[in-house]
């Protein structure tokens, strides 16, 4: 609202909103961006790529690959069903501010990554960006719980029941899928939305004029006490 030629706060409020969304766009662009151009040289060069760079369950050796495996892919099915809900997603988790979207992403791959490390098959390699997908689901649908917004509430209500589907992936059962950077992934975003919720500064005590003060007398003689 304008007063006098004055915005107010509620308008000011408004425009940081609308900013850190057209960043959170671009940012979800550019990162299709590069997980498509990734794509293309790992097709180009037979998906090695995904076989050098992906996570080997358990192998030392491996443990860094949980910071590339999210970028490649196995198909073009594989990447064309991740990129859809990665945008979504991906964009709703970081529209309240890209910042705090950054400590959530580095959180989600890392809790993904490391838990399918764990609990994989051996001899198994994972890739795919399925896990951080599941880690925003899991962010999105509890931030507005953490945050106390009535937005973000209805907004996380709205993806769990539009993608409960989902769900049927983060158990055992499902052919060639990882269920276990699913699983992390998600509990991993669950955990985001806890260490990086907003946090309001606490009231302080204040001793109002009716507070009853108690004065303090110091002894004559500190050495002396009644009988």
């Amino acid at each position: 609202m304008t007063v006098g030629g004055v915005r107010g706060p509620g308008a000011r409020g408004a425009e940081v909103m609308v900013a850190e969304a057209r960043k959170a766009f671009w940012v979800m662009v550019g990162v299709l961006a590069v997980i498509w151009i990734a794509q293309v040289i790992n097709w180009a060069d037979g998906y090695r790529l995904s076989y050098e760079f992906g996570t080997r369950a358990r192998d030392i050796g491996s443990l860094p690959t949980i910071l590339t495996a999210p970028l490649l892919h196995f198909s073009w099915s594989h990447i064309e069903g991740n990129s859809g809900p990665l945008f979504i997603f991906g964009f709703l988790s970081a529209y309240r501010g890209v910042r705090k979207f950054l400590g959530v992403t580095a959180l989600i791959v890392v809790g993904s990554g490391l838990g399918a490390w764990l609990t994989e098959s051996p001899n198994s390699v994972g890739a795919g960006a399925s896990g951080v997908v599941f880690g925003y689901f899991g962010y999105v649908i509890v931030r507005g719980v953490f945050d106390r917004h009535g937005i973000d509430i209805v907004v996380g209500m709205v993806m769990a029941l539009c993608f409960a589907y989902e769900f049927t992936v983060i158990v055992p059962g499902t052919p060639g899928v990882s269920w276990q950077a699913h699983l992390f992934g998600f509990v991993a975003g669950i955990v985001g939305g806890w260490v990086f919720r907003d946090r309001r500064p606490g009231s302080s005590a204040r001793v109002g004029p009716s507070s009853p003060v108690v004065p303090t007398v110091p002894l004559a003689d500190p050495t002396q006490s009644s009988g």
